[in-house]
């Protein structure tokens, strides 16, 4: 343990702070629903974009980018495209914009605008997207709740803490104890304050987590100076062939044994079938989560796209600083590092391992603050999002439509403790976080796709569809994931894709096509792009000044050089910080002339 006092007062005041804007923000947010789950829908763009980014920012996943930049070098940017990291860039030219013309509050309240109250499977495709929103918020509050306790465990040595503690905590739940202890305080401040409290609180976090990584970055970047890293041949190139070709023999074997368990070895194909399932899943657009519900928090139309562009630019160049510089000080330093295992050597060690090793005193309390303030931002954001839905969704639409705000707020406040309390009690069950997520983002998301991009695109996919592809879709996903684990999944992907697709068509033609007023309603109000001509037809006999949606090439256009910006943002800090002198003035040229471009092509014709 290296903590000092000034690193514990750090963390203390943070979570003092936490603690204040809650109960700062109490009666703004008691005002009514929309004030306590939405913000009012009066919150900047650019703070609910700085919330956002703060709620990606989590502990794990920063673990796992490391250890991957580690044994992968700088080809590790294209890796994160299995969740894909590039569905904000689909958003931000024209998914986010659609979304929030519904004005919904919800997921499950969005379809409302799309299939109507009324007719075959209406109710049935509402409650899958409820249980579905449910089902996931419930499994990334385990997963946040599991990572984050054995983060803090690392730091803080259980034998220190157990002589303060007036009862007895078995070895294996101490993770559990630390995750509760940090839970009590993201429930107080993210309950009490509402959405206001949790994008203050987020806004804070990045500051702080900004502040880290930089500092991180700093130090990596003075260590580097006058020395070299031993690493494979073509570890610092970004580009790849059919083979990964990264040969770690003679310098440490065991990240061999890694690529081969990850299966990443024929990467082109990997990069292929990941690039397959990215596309469709960011047609699909937000899922139900945290990310929606920013979304449909924004002022306008116009302030969602705003907001939704600027989380890629203020989280990758921050992240991948941090990133990049752990990765060079492990490479400096391995043979310092314990990255020991039962099973060989844990590459996801490295973070904890290089912040415990090599950050000064006061940098060590802020990095530590800001990932656990990531936790907490993820954690009351999808607490948030579970609320929304268990309140419209459940509570006002057939339990008491007619509540009154204060009894709307005392549901507010009781699910939100039951949700924790659910979520904990699922994170003492959970095997590892590993497998938590592995069946979330196999098993649930891989059966979403389907149904949602159909959804958009396609003026008669009807709710029934929507109803039989969701269930098709996941209760294949699971049956894959129960079989199939990690890359091999993703293999089979277009298999499923399939099966969900069947259902869709089945589903959709066994039963009436939705109201024409309502695809009209949707038509006109989301005017989206896509297979819409029949509804099309009949918008122009009503209003004949009408124009249709004619972006499908420009809104193309703008995500291809959305996502190209993106990996320059990528790689930017990595090529600063390995000081490539070259790759880093190309770099900058091409994201100054993606962004003269995006000027024209996307910003100057932004509309609500």
């Amino acid at each position: 343990m290296k903590l000092h006092l000034l690193d514990i007062l750090i963390l203390v005041f943070y979570l003092v702070m936490m603690l204040f804007i809650g109960w700062y923000y109490r009666n703004k947010a008691r005002q009514n629903k929309e004030s306590y789950l939405m913000g009012g829908k009066k919150l900047p763009w650019y703070m609910l974009g700085l919330s956002d980014a703060s709620d990606m920012f989590d502990i794990s996943g920063t673990m796992w980018m490391v250890s991957l930049c580690f044994v992968y070098g700088l080809k590790s940017i294209w890796i994160p495209w299995l969740w894909p990291v590039f569905n904000q860039v689909f958003n931000m030219m024209f998914l986010a914009k659609w979304l929030r013309r519904s004005n919904a509050d919800t997921g499950a309240e969005w379809l409302a605008t799309r299939f109507g109250l009324k007719g075959t499977g209406v109710k049935a495709s509402h409650n899958v997207t409820v249980v579905f929103a449910l089902i996931g918020c419930l499994g990334f509050l385990a997963y946040g709740f599991i990572g984050l306790g054995k983060f803090v465990e690392i730091f803080i040595p259980w034998n220190l803490v157990e002589a303060y503690i007036p009862f007895h905590v078995a070895p294996q739940y101490v993770p559990h104890f630390y995750g509760i202890v940090f839970t009590l305080f993201a429930t107080f401040y993210s309950v009490l304050g509402g959405m206001h409290s949790i994008v203050v609180g987020d806004v804070i976090k990045y500051a702080i987590m900004m502040v880290g990584c930089i500092a991180i970055g700093i130090i990596a970047f003075t260590h580097l100076h006058g020395q070299n890293v031993n690493v494979p041949k073509d570890w610092a190139n970004p580009f790849f062939g059919w083979n990964l070709e990264l040969d770690w023999s003679n310098i440490v074997a065991d990240a061999n044994k890694k690529i081969a368990d990850d299966g990443y070895g024929l990467f082109g194909i990997f990069f292929m079938m990941m690039l397959f399932k990215g596309v469709f899943a960011s047609l699909a657009g937000p899922a139900p989560n945290y990310d929606m519900q920013k979304v449909l928090s924004t002022r306008s139309p116009k302030d969602a796209s705003k907001m939704t562009g600027f989380v890629s630019i203020i989280l990758l160049p921050i992240r991948y600083t941090m990133v990049i510089g752990l990765t060079v000080l492990a490479l400096l330093y391995y043979k310092q590092l314990d990255l020991s295992a039962p099973t060989g050597t844990d590459f996801e060690k490295i973070l904890p391992s290089a912040i415990n090793s090599f950050l000064p005193v006061g940098i060590l309390g802020i990095v530590l603050t800001g990932l656990m303030g990531a936790f907490m931002g993820t954690f009351s954001g999808t607490l948030n999002a579970a609320q929304a839905y268990i309140v419209n969704d459940i509570y006002l639409k057939y339990v008491k439509p007619e509540a009154s705000t204060k009894q709307i707020m005392t549901m507010n406040y009781l699910t939100g403790i039951v949700v924790v309390i659910v979520g904990v009690f699922l994170g003492f069950f959970a095997k590892d976080v590993n497998s938590i997520l592995q069946w979330i983002v196999s098993g649930l998301y891989g059966g979403y796709i389907a149904a949602n991009v159909l959804k958009w695109y396609w003026w008669r996919f009807n709710a029934n569809g929507f109803f039989w592809g969701m269930v098709t879709g996941i209760a294949g996903a699971l049956v894959f994931s129960h079989f199939f684990s990690g890359i091999q999944f993703l293999y089979y992907f277009p298999v499923l894709f399939a099966i969900s697709i069947a259902g869709c068509l089945i589903g959709t033609y066994s039963a009436p096509a939705t109201d024409i007023s309502v695809l009209k309603q949707f038509y006109s109000t989301v005017r989206p792009w896509g297979f819409w001509k029949p509804v099309h037809d009949q918008v122009i006999v009503e209003q004949p000044d009408f124009v249709a949606n004619k972006r499908f090439s420009l809104d193309m256009f703008n995500v291809v050089l959305g996502v190209a910006a993106q990996l320059c943002l990528t790689v930017l800090p990595m090529y600063f910080i390995l000081w490539m002198k070259l790759p880093l003035l190309i770099t900058v040229g091409l994201v100054a002339v993606i962004a003269l471009i995006l000027k024209k092509t996307w910003w100057d014709k932004l509309e609500n």
